[in-house]
């Protein structure tokens, strides 16, 4: 296990819908989400890709580091003439205390709205 000396991160599985809209566009839509907490940080919500329209993720270049969570790596949301940068992302080889949400995604909440039901 990871210690993280300044916070914590716990996953916690749920039946909740969870749903991802960029205004009127449906991107996911799932009862299987892995809601990631951790400390100083908006709860999360990760979603596995079979609930995503995965035809509407890009992946990027951008790439960032976390030391608890791993390595993550970004898409952009292509709706009909725009393009939402960097509002996704996944942890596809995350450190063992995350194998959780491998796999998964997780979105901006401040580019499109999560909704939690």
């Amino acid at each position: 296990m990871i210690h993280d000396p300044t916070g914590r991160i716990t996953l916690h599985r749920h039946g909740r819908r969870v749903r991802v809209w960029a205004g009127e566009t449906l991107l996911a839509d799932t009862r299987n989400a892995v809601e990631l907490r951790e400390t100083g940080y908006p709860d999360r919500q990760y979603l596995p890709r079979d609930d995503v329209a995965m035809q509407r993720l890009v992946r990027t270049d951008t790439v960032t580091h976390c030391p608890f969570k791993g390595g993550a790596s970004y898409y952009a949301i292509e709706l009909v003439g725009e393009s939402l940068s960097d509002a996704a992302w996944s942890y596809e080889a995350p450190f063992e205390a995350m194998a959780d949400i491998a796999e998964r995604l997780a979105f901006d909440s401040g580019k499109l709205e999560v909704r939690v039901e």
